[in-house]
């Protein structure tokens, strides 16, 4: 099957103002794009690029005064299967975990595993090892959170979502996390494009959604707190610790975001992908 997805903001800046965006489709996924999602400038300005230290695929520009619209539209190949379950794999035991997942075990901005620590081994303690007691932890945080887009808040970390009991994609991803983390199963936060692919479409504006990944029997495994079900369609623009490693636009001087469009939906057959 192939996917569109695509965005547009605009921001409005009244004065110069350097941003770093990170909206670009995950290097992972490269096979898989049929129209590549070039980031689109209006004005036309120029762009630098980089890889950060996770591999996410980072755009610098200077917005200049006043509005400036970024865009891209992308189509993407998938394998339409959705997210993969793995009942079978195992916890590691610390000592034996690869040097680049230790990272993903300790606290971050929003994942503050020192105050959670002990509730979490209170919550899971006596659930299944690996696969069971991740899954554990996303069936808690389902029940536990209330969803609701008024909830969001830029601050908000996963100590305050878990007395809160309420927020968005990116705070069900951050109390999981967490939890993961204080139990050493290394988990690292993803964001990207998620629709309604499969599964009865939901009336509310698009966004881009916010999941994460646990390491275990060797492999790194999609799991989705949020919606707590596999998936059909993930198409990943960035991992990192946790949302302040993969905001989408970073912006170094004020700023009025005037406009926010995300879309991703299956191509249906017989219809163009151009």
């Amino acid at each position: 099957m192939q996917i569109r997805v695509g965005y547009e903001l605009v921001y409005n800046c009244p004065q110069p103002t350097p941003m770093i965006v990170t909206l670009s489709i995950h290097y992972t996924r490269i096979s898989d794009i049929v129209k590549p999602d070039h980031l689109i400038l209006t004005p036309s300005i120029p762009i630098t690029a980089y890889r950060d230290s996770f591999g996410n695929w980072c755009s610098r520009i200077v917005a200049p005064q006043g509005r400036l619209r970024l865009s891209a539209a992308a189509v993407v190949n998938d394998s339409g299967q959705t997210d993969l379950v793995a009942p079978w794999a195992q916890q590691h035991a610390v000592q034996d975990l690869p040097e680049e997942s230790l990272i993903f075990l300790l606290g971050s901005r929003y994942c503050e595993t020192d105050l959670l620590s002990e509730i979490a081994w209170q919550l899971f303690a006596h659930s299944p090892t690996g696969w069971g007691r991740v899954q554990a932890i996303c069936d808690f945080v389902h029940r536990h959170i209330v969803f609701g887009y008024q909830h969001a808040r830029a601050t908000k970390t996963a100590w305050q979502v878990f007395h809160e009991r309420k927020g968005v994609c990116r705070d069900y991803a951050h109390l999981a996390i967490a939890f993961c983390r204080c139990l050493n199963i290394p988990a690292r936060y993803c964001t990207g494009y998620l629709g309604d692919i499969g599964v009865p479409p939901v009336d509310a504006p698009m966004d881009f959604a916010g999941w994460f990944e646990a390491y275990l029997g060797g492999s790194w495994y999609t799991f989705d707190a949020r919606n707590n079900t596999p998936r059909i369609g993930r198409v990943l623009i960035a991992r990192g610790r946790d949302a302040s490693d993969v905001a989408l636009s970073t912006t170094f001087g004020p700023n009025t975001l005037e406009r926010f469009q995300v879309w991703t939906e299956e191509v249906l057959p017989g219809a163009t992908s151009a």
